[in-house]
């Protein structure tokens, strides 16, 4: 079983290499800095040319599309929210998770139990607006929306497509008053990894397995 992590330099996506690695699989995990498996920018077409080329030919049971930004927390509605923001937000938060996918599909398609795991969060849920943050959570709605279509479209093919919220999580992204802890975050979101199957594909699922709203 091979499983790649995009974005596992830290946080979430690094404690999930971790915990693969303990249990012996074979881990790939993708970051921008050169001391990760693969480097890769998941904003640049070529960077995952680069990375399936690495593979070569070996099969990938699980893509953990992980890699993720949050640029405009704190922006105000009268002067924020600039286009630049969008645009860098949207590139990695769902652009970034297709193109990982695209590049990987012939990888997927050679293994015995493929499975697609995108992070997302409740934060995309149109059922549990929020208010604020609005690049972010419009990436999220995007990308649940996304793996949603991708459930559909891959699952004639035994694919099963999985969208996950991992929680608040104490990250450089979460902050230290998150709800809970990386290693907590990293229990959840693997076991429900590895329940997902083809008729549960499209799921979308906090990491304590609630099932959320779209």
């Amino acid at each position: 079983m091979a499983v790649v992590i995009t974005g596992a330099s830290r946080g979430i996506g690094l404690g999930l290499a971790e915990h693969y690695r303990a249990q012996g699989i074979d881990v790939l995990g993708t970051g921008r800095s050169v001391t990760a498996d693969i480097t890769l920018d998941v904003t640049q077409p070529s960077s995952h040319t680069e990375m399936a080329e690495k593979l070569g030919d070996r099969a990938v049971e699980l893509l953990v599309c992980n890699a993720g930004v949050f640029l405009d927390r704190g922006n105000d509605i009268d002067t924020g929210y600039g286009v630049d923001l969008w645009a860098q937000s949207f590139a990695t938060n769902v652009t970034g998770v297709f193109l990982s996918i695209q590049a990987l599909l012939p990888h997927l398609r050679r293994a015995g139990n493929p499975r697609i795991a995108i992070i997302s969060s409740q934060m995309g849920s149109s059922e549990r607006a929020g208010g604020a943050s609005y690049i972010y959570r419009s990436s999220k709605a995007a990308v649940l929306n996304l793996g949603r279509n991708l459930a559909l479209d891959l699952k004639d093919e035994g694919i099963a497509v999985g969208i996950y919220h991992p929680g608040w999580v104490q990250t450089d992204m979460g902050g230290e008053a998150a709800a809970i802890t990386v290693e907590q975050s990293v229990a959840g979101l693997t076991a429900r990894f590895a329940a997902l199957n083809l008729e549960t594909t499209g799921c979308f699922e906090a990491w304590d397995g609630a099932t959320l709203p779209y």
